[in-house]
């Protein structure tokens, strides 16, 4: 599996994997400043919930280094979080990671340790961070594999495979575990418009591994479900409201609603990082439209006309009652939801 993100310590820089140039090209950008790594998260150089919360932990110490002979250190710091967190509204793990950071930075400061120390505490948490991603994924995809039957056949969405993440993945986390285990006959993975990151990403991950995997458009899911004996769908998740509600990469509301017709389970697959608590329903979850030349070009090619108006939502919820299971490092979390979400809440309160 390819690394998404490395720490180069000696250097003080993060290299970022650029996700937009797979899979035709494997580079690494260095991000040597907090503003770069806001930049490639804002492009989705590195994209997924998991890693751009890796990425953001990373960046707060980077922007730590910035603001270390500033006059009010926290205060130089607190600006950096709000930055980093503008970059992409939707993706949860974004703001929890920055949060947390600047959390640490606080408690540190408040017991009288220096700026260098600090960004030091920072450096360690930020790999931690990564770590346990990996550790944590690895966990999701065995309670995941108990979940499909033996010659299981998946749909999936999007990427939530190791380059969505520091390592193993989520959904495709999930897919690997099966894998190994000698369950999984066959993945459909949707090409995702309009960036592709299903045929770009998710098919290249499948394929490398050796994953049986068949490429097909957004717009074939429900007939492959039809047609093709699909029997789960896993998916990833950006954000995870208290009633479960899942914000995923746009179409994935669809992917639910045709499972649902054909009877077909739909899970989610997503850490706890993913779930915000403090919401009620996927109705406060913010929606983030990107620009409108990635509907009407791909690269460098025009694909629709200049002047055409386009609605270009990243993101879409699933509600609740659409899914059959959220897969979870603690075990899946099934109906009644806000209950179970809640004994979820508790259980994670040690590590979060």
């Amino acid at each position: 599996m390819v690394e998404t993100m490395i720490w180069q310590s000696d250097d003080q820089l993060l290299q970022v994997l650029d996700q937009t140039l797979l899979p035709q090209k494997c580079v690494f950008i260095d991000c040597k400043d907090y503003a770069r790594v806001k930049l490639a998260i804002k492009r989705l150089e590195v994209r997924g919930a998991p890693a751009i919360g890796a990425a953001a932990a990373f960046a707060m110490v980077l922007g730590a280094l910035e603001c270390a002979d500033k006059p009010d250190f926290l205060t130089a710091l607190a600006k950096v979080r709000d930055d980093l967190i503008s970059a992409r509204p939707t993706a949860v793990n974004l703001a929890w990671a920055a949060n947390k950071q600047y959390a640490l930075a606080v408690k540190l400061n408040e017991e009288d340790k220096p700026p260098y120390k600090i960004i030091k505490d920072l450096e360690a948490a930020a790999i931690k961070i990564y770590n346990e991603d990996i550790a944590r994924n690895k966990k999701m995809g065995e309670y995941g594999a108990e979940v499909l039957p033996q010659d299981a056949v998946v749909l999936t969405h999007c990427n939530a495979g190791a380059l969505a993440t520091c390592g193993w993945g989520t959904a495709l986390g999930v897919i690997r575990s099966a894998h190994a285990q000698g369950k999984i006959k066959m993945v459909y993975a949707d090409e995702t418009r309009p960036l592709l990151q299903g045929a770009r990403l998710t098919a290249y991950e499948l394929f490398e591994d050796k994953i049986p995997v068949t490429l097909i458009t957004d717009n074939m899911a429900a007939w492959t479900m039809k047609q093709k004996g699909i029997n789960a769908v896993v998916v990833g998740a950006d954000r995870i409201a208290a009633n479960g509600d899942t914000a995923n990469k746009i179409g994935t509301y669809g992917v639910a609603l045709a499972a649902k017709a054909h009877g077909i389970p739909f899970y989610i697959a997503a850490p706890v990082s993913t779930f915000d608590f403090s919401i009620a329903s996927g109705k406060e979850i913010p929606i983030e439209e990107r620009a409108a030349e990635e509907v009407k070009s791909f690269r460098s090619e025009q694909t629709a006309p200049s002047g055409v108006a386009t609605f270009n939502p990243a993101f879409d919820v699933t509600p609740s009652e659409l899914i059959a299971g959220i897969i979870t490092e603690y075990g899946v979390v099934t109906a009644p939801y806000i209950e179970n979400i809640k004994k979820l809440q508790e259980k994670s309160k040690e590590d979060f």
